[in-house]
């Protein structure tokens, strides 16, 4: 029962601090800037190639 009560501790603190480290992390979503994408131009006037190529 020892074992139970710590390993439901340790499993809570790990959520709460990754809770805490996304928040904290400094990354946000961003619009794409399309003008530094490789292959703009193509994508822009809608080309596409196989997968394979």
């Amino acid at each position: 029962m020892f074992i139970v009560i710590v390993l439901s501790a340790l499993a809570l603190w790990a959520v709460i601090a990754t809770i805490v480290e996304l928040r904290r992390d400094g990354f946000r979503r961003t619009p794409t800037d399309w003008n530094r994408v490789a292959e703009s131009e193509r994508t822009a006037r809608g080309e596409s190639r196989p997968a394979h190529l």
